[in-house]
């Protein structure tokens, strides 16, 4: 259930709420308006008396959510939500239509300290306002390259350094959490991790944004469901992001789900962010499929980039290079401007 509180609802009769709650044994999750706070309370599922909150000072009304997904829920929140992201230098708001698009943008993997620094000063140049990089790879062989782990990890807290870009990097297990919160502004739950349900409490508990990738074979109930573990342990700065799923077509890596990102939008309050790299698989479609996602309304892209793709250590083939970034937010930023969006 949703409780929405009076305008002007004094702090102690929201605290009361949240006491009243807490003794059904459940818990309370606040969302604080403009106008007014609206709480939410999730747990267990069995049925609570709607009377017992109307009646209490403050409150105006009590609504019912009817989606599995309480917190993500549109229901629970109405308006966008928007993160906040300050990197020392600069400060980025991801979500809400009045905020620029989130450029995300870099190599798939960390390959040496000169390579990332390379990069993050070229898709800076290009217009990216977020530095994506891998210090620790999922890959499908165990004898591809896995990463530099914590030194890649330094590697990008050096490119911030520089160039003010903030860091977007996958962590893949909840051990890990700790350490990659030391160096990133952005915690990735990759696709293969989407119901990794440990890793999504511990990012959950962190207090770094987090980037949830779309399992390649999920639904987005659970995609919505899966960002509902990161709220349900407090951390509401989630961003939901389509990758592609996998369908029968084999001209491309995936098949973007075009459709999920108004659908996304409509159902819950959280950022969408596209990924048409690893949607397409080839760098030569990555930029149509990125104007098609601005134009349906995503909050963001990210989109791999490598100085030079041919000697990528990972993921060559859907890499851009600098130039064509560079061609792709041009195009991208008439898209933007044509839905009133900025890039």
């Amino acid at each position: 259930m949703v409780i929405i509180m009076q305008s002007g609802a004094s702090t102690q009769e929201i605290g009361a709420i949240v006491k009243q709650i807490e003794l059904a044994g459940m818990r309370a999750h606040l969302s604080q308006g403009e106008e007014r706070t609206i709480i939410g309370m999730v747990g267990n599922d069995r049925p609570i008396d709607r009377s017992t909150f109307e009646l209490m000072s403050g409150v105006d009304r009590v609504v019912p959510i009817l989606r599995p997904y309480k917190l993500a829920s549109r229901d629970f929140k109405k308006d966008d939500t928007v993160i906040q992201i300050s990197t020392g230098q600069r400060t980025i708001r991801i979500g809400g239509a009045a905020n620029g698009l989130a450029m995300m943008a870099g190599p798939c993997a960390v390959e040496t300290r000169e390579q990332i620094i390379e990069s993050a000063h070229l898709v800076k140049a290009a217009g990216a306002n977020i530095l994506r990089g891998g210090a620790f790879k999922p890959r499908t062989s165990p004898y591809s390259f896995q990463g530099h782990g914590e030194n890649a990890l330094k590697w990008l807290a050096e490119a911030r350094e520089q160039t003010g870009l903030a860091i977007v990097t996958e962590v893949m297990s909840p051990d890990q959490v700790p350490l990659v919160s030391q160096y990133a502004d952005i915690l990735q739950v990759g696709a293969r991790n989407m119901q990794n349900f440990a890793l999504l409490n511990a990012v959950g508990m962190s207090t770094r944004p987090v980037l949830l990738k779309r399992g390649m074979m999920s639904t987005m109930e659970e995609l919505l469901m899966a960002a509902e573990y990161i709220l349900s342990n407090g951390n509401y700065n989630v961003m939901l992001c389509e990758r592609g799923i996998r369908t029968f077509e084999t001209y491309t890596r995936n098949t973007l789900d075009i459709n999920a990102v108004p659908v996304l939008k409509a159902l819950s309050h959280l950022p969408v962010i596209v990924d048409p790299s690893h949607a397409t698989g080839k760098w030569e479609y990555v930029t149509a499929v990125s104007k098609a996602a601005v134009a349906a309304g995503a909050d963001g892209l990210i989109i791999e980039v490598h100085p030079n793709p041919a000697q990528a250590m990972s993921d060559g083939a859907q890499s851009l290079t600098p130039e064509s970034y560079t061609k792709l937010v041009a195009k991208v930023r008439r898209v933007a401007e044509a839905v009133d969006r900025t890039v």
